[in-house]
């Protein structure tokens, strides 16, 4: 198991540092602009970080990918919403690109009318709710924990409480922080302070 020393309060030592070389008017799901809040951009660590390490503050919509001990990017996302939401230490055991897409028996049992029609599943593509990239998270035993870092075709439910419990990003950000994790990075989903 990965231990990644974490202080909300001491995290972000330094303001951010500047903005990514991403336009603020890229444009995800049928033109809708991102709001420049929401682009990913440098930060800087309190406290050393695992390099390649992920921690996700859903009390604050971040993700934090460390790129060395005391810098890193931080990145928008949406979060589980409710109960739904789990915190907890996992490992990145796959990754896919335009990954395939199954609703859980509890989402089907949730919602049935929304999901029963895709338990059989539903392919990768630009309207699946995995989006182009997926990273699954597995727990220390190497078990599929069925949550996932997961791009959207829903781009506007960034910063919000929305999902199953899995965390989604903006289709053009989960394919950037994709390319820079490697399989068997530690993730960190930090508990909720807000209820």
């Amino acid at each position: 198991m990965h231990r990644i020393a974490f202080d909300r309060r001491g995290f972000l030592g330094a303001a951010v540092a500047s903005l990514v070389p991403l336009c603020a008017r890229a444009r995800s799901a049928e033109g809708w602009v991102v709001p420049e809040e929401f682009l990913p951009r440098p930060v800087l660590f309190a406290e050393p970080q695992e390099v390649g390490a992920i921690i996700v503050d859903p009390d604050y919509f971040a993700l934090y990918h460390a790129t060395t001990p005391l810098s890193g990017m931080q990145y928008s996302v949406g979060v589980g919403r409710g109960n739904l939401y789990q915190s907890g230490v996992f490992t990145v055991g796959a990754k896919r690109e335009w990954p395939s897409w199954t609703p859980t028996k509890a989402m089907i049992a949730r919602d049935p009318d929304r999901y029963a029609r895709y338990a059989k599943g539903m392919p990768g593509g630009p309207d699946n709710p995995l989006g182009s990239r997926a990273l699954y998270l597995f727990d220390d035993q190497g078990r599929d924990t069925y949550l996932r870092i997961h791009g959207t075709p829903e781009p506007w439910t960034i910063g919000t409480a929305v999902s199953n419990g899995c965390v989604r990003l903006v289709n053009d950000h989960i394919e950037q922080l994709y390319d820079e994790v490697e399989l068997g990075a530690p993730v960190v989903l930090l508990p909720r302070e807000s209820a």
